[in-house]
């Protein structure tokens, strides 16, 4: 039997968090390359706009962050959901997309949006009442019991999120110039913890106290401390280590950096959050965790692999950190496609069973103009 084309459709996407921005990128560009159209939502967290705005993307920014008390983070996601009503209803698009954005997964739910939720850590805590269509997530998360979260079950792809879009990156050397980094430092690069994050663990900011303090009286070694929350972690940093900031043994940027390329130019990484971690291991860079919430399925796997290495008390810091230059080559080949790949073939899936009426979804203008143009002319 031949398999059914697939329609051209409008898909939403919302980046509510920094590392959503260099995920969903490649993602966008295929999608758009194969006809469907995307609109693209974000909202005032972290570096997340700063981030699309380096990248070029074009996107409506709505709703902000609510801190870490979880009754605003409840209310914040109801109010951020009725905040991006209008832009969507108007849109009207025929299928949504995120990385765990709740108040995505709350309209969708409402509007009756087909959606699909990918995820790569396990422990985040979920919407009661509410079944996205379906779940996308690394081939380490192979729990039966996820897959009852959603109406369609469970797709894996191999590898990691951040395979997606490492697979497309290409260094350039003039960030040591921006950053004023020489070629004889040791780079380390440190992304303090999630602090507003429902599974935070206060005993993770000991561990990045502990990290700074050993790396700044390490000879050589040069820190560039990524902020997740912009004024309150810079303030934090600069009020804690005045001296070493003021000399250049600890860096801030002030400007948005590509990820990807600051950590390939770096000896060693350490991270109280996961994206960071995983970027640096698929790379193949040292890289060191010192997030203390669960323990998630993907990072399990990395340890046991030997490309993470896990910090789990000061006593850790002071004998398994590993401050010294790493080798790199000029020329790195990232090229499998595999996630990417895996991926657009669920999103597709969704189309199709949308198309096939295995879910009520009724075509929008848009579609119901392609599909007029297509009869008349099939080879369009």
């Amino acid at each position: 039997m031949k398999p059914p084309s697939i329609q051209k459709v409008k898909i939403w996407i919302d980046m509510d968090n920094s590392p959503h921005v260099p995920f969903f990128i490649p993602i966008i560009k295929e999608l758009e390359r194969r006809g469907h159209s995307v609109v693209l939502t974000t909202r005032d967290e972290s570096q997340v706009c700063r981030l699309a705005d380096f990248h070029k993307l074009s996107y409506t920014k709505i709703g902000k962050h609510y801190g870490a008390n979880k009754v605003l983070k409840l209310l914040g996601t109801v109010w951020r959901s009725l905040q991006l009503a209008p832009m969507i209803l108007r849109e009207k698009p025929d299928l949504s997309l995120s990385h765990g954005s709740r108040a995505l997964i709350v309209l969708s739910s409402i509007l009756r949006i087909p959606t699909i939720q990918a995820f790569d850590y396990e422990h985040a805590q979920q919407l009661p009442f509410i079944v996205p269509a379906l779940g996308v997530a690394p081939r380490a998360i192979d729990t039966p019991s996820l897959a009852k979260r959603f109406k369609y079950g469970l797709r894996f792809y191999d590898g990691l999120k951040e395979d997606v879009y490492v697979s497309s990156f290409k260094p350039d050397p003039s960030i040591l110039n921006v950053l004023a980094l020489g070629k004889d430092d040791i780079v380390a690069t440190i992304r303090p913890p999630a602090t507003q994050a429902h599974y935070h663990n206060p005993e993770a900011e000991r561990l990045f106290v502990q990290v700074v303090e050993v790396l700044g009286r390490t000879p050589g070694v040069r820190m560039v401390i990524v902020p997740r929350y912009e004024k309150v972690q810079r303030d934090l940093v600069s009020e804690t280590w005045p001296e070493w900031c003021k000399d250049g043994r600890i860096i801030v940027p002030r400007n948005a950096l590509d990820g990807l390329n600051l950590i390939w130019h770096s000896d060693l990484v350490i991270s109280g959050g996961g994206t960071m971690n995983r970027e640096a291991a698929a790379l193949g860079v040292p890289v060191y965790s010192i997030f203390r919430g669960p323990l998630g399925a993907v990072d399990k796997y990395l340890a046991e692999e030997g490309r993470l290495t896990l910090l789990t008390s000061v006593e850790d810091v002071t004998t398994k950190l590993k401050p010294i230059r790493r080798a790199r080559t000029t020329t790195p080949d990232f090229g499998n496609r595999a996630a990417l790949n895996q991926i657009l073939a669920a999103i597709e899936e969704i189309i199709v069973q949308a198309q096939a009426r295995l879910m009520p979804v009724a075509p929008s203008a848009r579609q119901r103009d392609y599909q007029t143009d297509h009869a008349a002319n099939p080879r369009s």
